[in-house]
């Protein structure tokens, strides 16, 4: 094990995503999205993404040099086509009009199509609740939640994340999958040689398994909340594909191009200010009392606490990556 200053992660990651056809802007922008999931303890979505990311790059399935358009679509709407680049470089394009919009008018949805997201969600919305706006965002992926009473996957795993100012300058947010488990985590589960918990999954026949691989190998992902989880993604897939112009889940198909593994489906990101709401001792002051309910309640840890304190950790002593890992990616500058 080593620990890596986060700006020279930053640095390695870069030149690894422009060394595999990415240009110095999404190389930036993606460099910083992975290696801050990894600072932050997101494993799922740090660094045992890169060889999915250079995989898809190589197989000519995402657009590492797309530039993303954006469509002023009204007062509070924005549409983005971001040209079969990632979704990062696309809502970045979007991201100042849309505050300025959000701010002009209360809110603002931008719709973005043609995208490839491949990483965690809450980078998508956490720099806004910093800004002092309450931020959602949506993403369909590829099909792997089987809905209840379905008899194959319909649905992505269709991450939701929200982040909204609180007292002191904090913010609070989270980032989840409409099924039990990331299929990030089912995959690390899968190479690590763990069990799923209890209800995480079928395999290829439907049946119930704890063995990740089962589920990997023509099986599936189960909604977490069954009818529940599942009517969540179902409201998911409607955003981020059918509002944004970008495909469904289960329309993705990525059969001509060995090696991808981000799919091209759309995400929805709705920003709103606070500022236009009625609270009179001021929105951030109300969600501290709502914070402060909580811990009083027993609930010791908000959303985001583990992640704030895993990059505090990692800012100061460095990010800790295995030297197997290390040489993992060294070698994917030579690809």
């Amino acid at each position: 094990m080593t620990h890596m200053d986060f700006d020279a992660l930053v640095a390695l990651l870069t030149r690894i995503f422009i060394a595999n056809g990415a240009s110095a802007m999404v190389a930036d922008i993606l460099a910083r999205n992975c290696a801050g999931a990894e600072r932050d303890g997101a494993m799922s979505h740090g660094l045992f993404r890169m060889p999915g990311y250079v995989a898809t790059l190589q197989s000519g399935w995402v657009d590492g040099l797309a530039e993303p358009v954006v469509e002023d679509g009204g007062a509070s709407f924005l549409r983005v086509d971001a040209a079969n680049g990632f979704a990062q470089p696309a809502l970045a394009a979007a991201a100042p009009l849309a505050m300025e919009k959000a701010r002009a008018t209360g809110a603002c949805v931008v719709a973005i199509r043609r995208s490839h997201h491949f990483a965690a969600l809450w980078p998508d919305v956490e720099p806004f609740a910093e800004a002092g706006l309450v931020a959602i965002a949506m993403v369909d992926s590829m099909a792997v939640v089987v809905p209840p009473g379905a008899r194959k996957p319909v649905y992505g795993t269709n991450p939701l994340a929200f982040a909204a100012p609180r007292g002191g300058e904090k913010i609070v947010v989270f980032d989840q999958a409409v099924s039990v488990l990331a299929h990030g985590d089912v995959q690390i589960a899968a190479r690590e040689g763990h069990d799923l918990p209890e209800g995480a999954g079928v395999d290829a026949a439907g049946r119930p398994t704890r063995d990740p691989r089962a589920v990997l190998d023509g099986g599936a992902l189960l909604p977490f909340g069954g009818h529940k989880g599942a009517a969540i993604a179902m409201m998911i897939e409607i955003m981020a594909a059918a509002l944004t112009g970008g495909l469904y889940s289960h329309e993705v198909d990525w059969s001509a191009h060995p090696g991808a593994q981000t799919p091209c489906t759309g995400e929805c990101v709705i920003l709103i200010d606070p500022a236009r709401g009625g609270s009179a001792a001021g929105f951030a002051a109300r969600v501290e009392q709502l914070v402060e309910a909580l811990r009083a309640a027993g609930q010791e840890r908000m959303p985001g606490d583990r992640r704030f304190a895993a990059r505090e950790k990692a800012l100061r002593d460095g990010v800790a990556v295995h030297a197997e890992m290390l040489a993992q990616l060294e070698g994917m500058l030579r690809t």
